[in-house]
């Protein structure tokens, strides 16, 4: 999606693809006119209540274990204001930019909805607040993911009403300075519009939404670094055959067979060592790639239905319908999308296991296939890659220790009223730690595989390759002495998170 397309909120049809445009891209934001409809509709609910004087929850009552104690008519608006302030009880380091704005967008698009009951204007601060690039400071730690994200969402909501601080292209300010800056004013809270502000899973789902689209980059990376690493170790390609895959039916595992066939095609390496070769198959982590990247494919699929529907989903309480009715529920509990964040965790550890351990093959003088020692051009004297295949060590071990799942613990909030909760916040921090570190691997592999590669010329590798290690040599010169290899691995990781790999062949692949 280009970024300066708009993106249009309706509260129903909002694709992750464009949460990351706007969250990452800065590509502008609207609010549908059948949204605000919608929510005009549902507003004019809440305010008859409140003229009647009926008791609702979280509209004329406390919150969570008070939500027994009526509120009086004339104390409704302090009600809405110090359920932000007293849930602002964030802590720890600030969220990413990214991540607040994707959070900023699901929430805005909760309320366009129209369930939530709120105004519009709530909906037109937020968007103007994305349009500007104003971002409020968002603690990470403090949310169990039920009754949603509580705490990174009244730090948000503090900004709408002109307290705490916000920030614009590195600038930062009194909140209400700098809405006045760009144009905007704060709001004056009414009745159920501070719940609606801070009653959802929107925090950890805009983390999900942004380390989905990372982890797709991981996917397609993994096999150009594998197929890489593939030819610089005189592989070979027929344990990807089409008939294996087929005969075993996995949807993922054939697509990732076919990826690294695409990527092989043309090989003049593979060609070198077709006959003769004493070896009958190769290791693991080279002949099972699409048994073990294929199921990764797979738990993404799974992860953007999941994440999908979060995205556009009701996760307030209680929620209004158009005809009259107000509904309390527990839309708000985070377990969905914490147990697809967990799945994500657990699956692009083992991409990272997988990767780490084609790099000791790589670098391993007693398994490369008479590649230099640690790919050093002069061994001894200089020691080569035998330092980053610690670090991918470190790193493969690390998001095996993360992968450990966050959704089954469970800790009673609020009095006990909130007894079982998913700790989704959780599982979203430690995803994002586990997709950088899956990053610095394969661009680890990247690194080794093409220096293998460029002991192997003049042969050249397949056509997908070739282009690989083409893209790897613009940013990353060959090894001719030590040097300081952190800088390097960087420039790869985040050619790597700008989707730099992501590209596959369509050949006849019956060459390979």
């Amino acid at each position: 999606m280009a970024p300066s397309e708009m993106v249009l909120l309706d509260g129903r049809s909002l694709t992750v693809d464009e949460v990351f445009s706007v969250a990452s891209a800065g590509a502008p934001v609207r609010l549908a006119p059948e949204a605000r409809a919608r929510m005009d509709r549902t507003r004019a609910i809440v305010d008859g209540i409140v003229t009647r004087k009926e008791v609702v929850y979280g509209v004329t009552t406390g919150f969570g274990k008070l939500s027994e104690v009526a509120i009086p008519l004339d104390r409704l608006a302090d009600l809405q204001v110090n359920l932000i302030r007293s849930h602002s009880a964030g802590v720890g380091p600030l969220m990413a930019e990214r991540e607040v704005r994707a959070m900023m967008l699901l929430r805005a698009n909760v309320l366009a909805s129209g369930y939530a009951g709120a105004r519009p204007a709530l909906v037109e601060l937020l968007i103007g607040m994305l349009n500007a690039h104003l971002v409020p400071p968002i603690p990470e730690q403090g949310s169990v993911g039920a009754s949603g994200d509580l705490a990174p969402l009244s730090h948000l909501a503090l900004s709408l009403i002109g307290e705490g601080t916000l920030a614009c292209n590195g600038d930062a300010g009194p909140a209400r300075q700098m809405l006045t800056a760009a144009g905007l004013s704060p709001v004056v809270l009414g009745p159920k519009e501070g719940i609606s502000l801070v009653n959802g899973t929107q925090a950890h789902t805009g983390v999900a939404a942004l380390a989905l689209i990372d982890a797709r980059h991981l996917w397609y990376t993994a096999h150009v670094a594998g197929a890489m690493s593939l030819e610089a170790l005189l592989g070979t390609p027929v344990a990807f055959d089409e008939r294996i895959h087929r005969a075993r039916g996995q949807v993922g595992q054939a697509e990732s067979a076919a990826l690294l066939r695409s990527l092989l095609v043309d090989s003049e390496i593979r060609e070198s060592h077709r006959l003769n070769d004493p070896r009958v198959q190769d290791a693991y982590a080279l002949r099972c790639m699409p048994q073990v990247h294929g199921p990764v494919r797979d738990a993404l699929d799974f992860a953007a239905e999941i994440i999908g529907r979060e995205i556009n989903a009701a996760t307030d309480n209680p929620l209004v319908f158009d005809d009259g009715t107000m509904l309390s529920g527990g839309n708000f509990h985070g377990q969905s999308v914490a147990m697809v964040l967990d799945y994500l965790a657990i699956a692009l550890t083992n991409l990272a296991t997988m990767s780490e351990r084609r790099i000791d093959r790589l670098v391993n003088p007693d398994l490369n296939q008479g590649l230099p020692p640690f790919l050093s051009p002069d061994p001894g004297v200089h020691s080569g890659y035998m330092m980053v295949q610690v670090t991918a060590a470190a790193l493969a071990s690390e998001c095996k220790v993360l992968s450990h799942p966050a959704s089954v613990d469970t800790i009673p909030t609020d009095g006990s009223k909130e007894d079982v909760v998913p700790m989704a916040m959780g599982a979203a921090i430690k995803l994002r730690r586990i997709v950088r570190n899956v990053q610095y691997v394969l661009a680890i592999e990247l690194l080794c595989a093409a220096q293998g590669v460029d002991y192997r010329a003049p042969l050249a590798p397949g056509l997908g390759v070739r282009r690989a290690h083409r893209l790897v040599r613009d940013l990353v010169e060959p090894l001719a002495e030590d040097r300081v290899p952190s800088g390097d691995m960087t420039v790869l990781a985040d050619a790597i998170a700008n989707g730099h790999f992501d590209f596959s062949f369509s050949y006849d692949h019956a060459s390979v």
